[in-house]
């Protein structure tokens, strides 16, 4: 499945008036976490394919959106509902972590 990038233009489209939940991991490069990150995402997208969209933000190119939502530290997930945000977990919380957000949600 493809990863969505989400970006300071596209945000509030993409995202904010979904209509399925989506997650939305914040990351940069550079962060070694986030790299622990990312195929984590990769694959929740997989699992819940159909259920909700998976994307991400590159901080460092769109620090506006980041911004926006209190973004301080990275790795950063949250999760996104009909414009709201449901659940945040900042920092690595693996894979555990984030599938249980999205179980919290996709039922």
């Amino acid at each position: 499945m493809d990863i969505a990038r989400f970006t300071d233009q596209n945000f509030n489209e993409e995202v904010l008036k979904s209509e399925m939940p989506v997650l939305v991991d914040f990351y940069a490069d550079w962060c070694g976490p986030c790299r622990l990150v990312s195929p984590i995402v990769d694959e929740l997208a997989g699992t819940y394919e159909g259920k909700i969209k998976v994307g991400k933000v590159d901080v460092d190119a769109n620090s506006k959106v980041a911004g926006d939502y209190n973004v301080m530290s990275i790795p950063t997930v949250i999760l996104y509902q009909k414009g709201k945000e449901v659940a945040r977990q900042v920092g690595f919380g693996g894979k555990d972590a984030y599938a249980q957000m999205i179980e919290k949600i996709v039922k």
